[in-house]
C-alpha cells in the first residue's frame, strides 16, 4: 500500500498576521457551514477556529493598546468635522 504524504500542519495562529487569521477563520466558517466535513474534520477546524479567534483578538488587544500610548493613555471618541459629514450630500 503507498505511503501519503503527511499534510502539514498549519502555522501556529499566533504568528499570523491579523487578516490571515481572519480569511482562514472565514475559510473555515464556510467549510463548516457547508456541511461537508465529517465529524472529526469539523471537530479539528472548530478548534483550529478557536484559537484563530484567540489570536485575533490578541492582535486587536495589542493594537488598542498601541493606540493608548499614543493618545497618551486615553482613548478619544471620534467625531466627524461638519465638513466631512456634509461631503456626501447633495446641495439642493
Amino acid at each position: 500500500m503507498p505511503k501519503t504524504p503527511p499534510v502539514a500542519a498549519p502555522p501556529a495562529a499566533e504568528t499570523l498576521s491579523f487578516e490571515a487569521a481572519v480569511a482562514e477563520l472565514d475559510a473555515i466558517v464556510a467549510a463548516m457551514e457547508s456541511g461537508s466535513l465529517p465529524l472529526e474534520e469539523s471537530l479539528a477546524a472548530y478548534k483550529r477556529g478557536a484559537e484563530l479567534v484567540r489570536a485575533a483578538q490578541a492582535r486587536l488587544s495589542t493594537a488598542e493598546q498601541q493606540i493608548r500610548i499614543l493618545e497618551d493613555g486615553m482613548l478619544k471618541p471620534f467625531e466627524v468635522s461638519a465638513s466631512r459629514a456634509g461631503a456626501g450630500e447633495a446641495d439642493t
